[in-house]
């Protein structure tokens, strides 16, 4: 009888011991957070792998959710698309040959969109699918900065801002170009 106490005994043990280690860390997190040196400034580093953490899911739900654009492309798609974007994107993601200055001290920081990337000859998001950004247009994209318009613009104009930024690497017309870089 007593060789059965013992096994039970050693299950007690190892399970007070499991809860007595989340205590712990939970404690060792919550003291951290209280009086510790989290990342909370935006030029702060980031907390290992805490981008690739937001991105999984991110692509997973974008993936699931990507629509087709409903019109094509053309100047009076551009042209609506450039007086959209210059008034509400060009703030934070800079015009053609115009960064934002106070861009590069946002974390996480604006992608410009009128830039090469450096390797390769892809502009901004042109390489992206439309329906993708089109859905971070709309819905914007938590802990960035990055806010929803789906309640701001219409329909038709998230889809002219995705089209435009997606033919960022093309030249575009001279009026679509006045209105993106002029006052």
């Amino acid at each position: 009888m007593a060789k059965g106490r013992d096994a039970g005994g050693g299950f007690g043990k190892i399970l007070l011991g499991m809860v007595l280690a989340v205590v712990v860390m939970a404690g060792g997190v919550a003291a951290y957070l209280r009086w510790g040196s989290p990342p909370v400034a935006t030029a702060d580093k980031p907390f290992p792998f805490e981008e690739q953490i937001v991105q999984v899911p991110l692509n997973a739900r974008i993936d699931r959710e990507m629509k087709t654009a409903p019109f094509g492309i053309g100047e009076d798609v551009y042209e609506g698309g450039a007086k959209v974007y210059k008034a509400e994107c060009a703030g934070c993601h800079g015009t053609p040959g115009h960064d934002v200055a106070f861009a590069a001290y946002m974390y996480p920081t604006p992608p410009p969109l009128w830039k090469k990337h450096a390797t390769g000859s892809v502009v901004g998001v042109s390489d992206d699918e439309p329906g993708e950004t089109y859905w971070k247009v709309a819905n914007g994209i938590r802990l960035t900065g990055m806010p929803a318009f789906d309640h701001v613009l219409t329909d038709t104009q998230m889809w002219q801002v995705t089209l435009l930024l997606k033919n960022a690497d093309q030249q575009l017309p001279d009026p679509v170009m006045k209105i993106l870089t002029g006052p």
